[in-house]
């Protein structure tokens, strides 16, 4: 059992590796979902020429549902307490894998993927809680580890993933997945203690309302979560297609195997550039390294829409996903960077949100694009990119104001 910080120096890296863990089995069950989802629905009675189109909306629902929900899950943990909440989602996650794996039709397994968006939220708290066990002169080596999980999740996720698919099926592969998140919930629920007790009496509609206000009386961060939105709008626009692109490009036998040696492939990429950008925006600055890859970025999108072969585009799709894991893991930083440290813990919990409503708009947009063609995705989040490159020069013009964290409003009380 993990005790409290000031049990063992070592406990904190035990809660780490136990945060990795599950943020690792998390992003290989999202990928490996999101991944082969448009192979499986022809078995959910869905057409050839309709499947275009479901992927787009399943995507879509499933971001849009939890959004509104975001907000509650800090306030909720900063009621009562972080760990019950933390667990939730991995709960949640499990349950939307059993109800895809039971899925007799498209409604149903529609159901499972849009269950999954009740289990956003749990990032931010797990390195808030991580923040405070490790030593100050070592967060940013646990931020960094648990941060790996998701470019190696992204690699191993559709790399094991395919040979799956093709030799048991779709259903076989969320089962495997299954079992390892009851593992996380478990790990979780027994392997540490978590000593965090809220202190806030507030109604907790009044805690999630003011969590937003912060980000509303901020110039800067008014702009900057926009911005980042448009960014990853592109990105999980191109992530949500890629693979019915690989499918046209390749007819032989083992999609799957296929599907995962491309994808894998990019993952492999990110694991090794999302570090190299964090060590060089160390050195050169955060937002000049943003910029300079946002904008390459933007040259290399429409390169998948013009090749002819399945290699150019795997080696074009892996330079892409590779440069769009590190402007990820750099929009941590630069939306750290942009709240002052009074109120820099309630903006982070909303550290995902840009992601999130990327992964509404992008797939909704894309299920119109598509219609031209499956490849018109690219040159589409070319665009996306440019307008959040457009918006991240407005709000780099914007101050960090020196705000303070909203005044606590005791509930009135009777006069007798």
């Amino acid at each position: 059992m993990i005790g409290s910080p000031e049990n063992t120096s070592s406990a904190w890296v035990k809660l780490l590796c136990l945060y990795t863990f599950a943020s690792l089995v998390e992003t290989v069950f999202y990928g490996q979902f999101g991944a082969f989802t448009p192979l499986y629905l022809p078995k959910l009675g869905i057409q050839p020429g309709e499947i275009a189109r479901w992927t787009g909306l399943i995507a879509a629902a499933t971001g849009l549902v939890g959004l509104p929900l975001l907000p509650f899950w800090g306030a909720l943990a900063d009621r009562f307490s972080r760990k019950p909440v933390i667990i939730r989602s991995f709960a949640i996650e499990l349950l939307a894998g059993l109800i895809a794996i039971a899925a007799s039709s498209i409604w149903i397994f529609l159901l499972g993927r849009i269950i999954t968006s009740l289990a956003l939220g749990n990032s931010g708290l797990m390195m808030t809680t991580l923040a405070e066990r490790a030593p100050s002169n070592r967060q940013g080596l646990a931020f960094s580890i648990m941060n790996t999980a998701g470019p190696l999740g992204i690699f191993l996720g559709p790399l094991m993933g395919g040979p799956i698919i093709d030799r048991w099926g779709f259903k076989t592969l969320l089962a495997i997945d299954a079992v390892l998140l009851a593992l996380v919930v478990l790990a979780l629920t027994f392997g540490y203690r978590d000593s965090f007790k809220g202190s806030s009496r507030q109604p907790i509609l009044r805690m999630a309302g003011d969590s937003i206000k912060i980000i509303l009386r901020s110039s800067r961060l008014r702009t900057l979560f926009p911005a980042l939105f448009m960014l990853f709008a592109g990105w999980m626009l191109a992530l949500s297609y890629v693979t019915l692109a690989i499918k046209q490009l390749y007819n032989g036998p083992d999609l799957g195997t296929t599907v995962g040696f491309v994808l894998g492939a990019g993952g492999l990429v990110a694991l090794v550039l999302t570090p190299l950008f964090g060590a060089l925006a160390d050195r050169y600055g955060m937002w000049r390294l943003l910029f300079i890859g946002s904008v390459v970025e933007v040259l290399l999108w429409p390169l998948p829409a013009l090749t002819h072969g399945l290699i150019g585009f795997g080696i074009a799709w892996a330079l892409i996903n590779g440069l769009g894991s590190g402007v990820f893991a750099l929009s941590f930083s630069v939306l750290a960077q942009s709240a002052n440290e009074n109120i820099r813990g309630r903006v982070m919990s909303f550290a995902f949100l840009p992601v999130n409503m990327g992964l509404f708009l992008g797939p909704a947009i894309g299920s119109l694009i598509t219609r031209v063609s499956v490849f018109a995705i690219f040159p589409a989040a070319a665009v996306f990119t440019a307008l959040g490159i457009a918006l991240l020069v407005l709000a780099r013009k914007q101050p960090v104001e020196n705000q303070a964290p909203l005044p606590v409003r005791l509930p009135k009380q009777s006069v007798s």
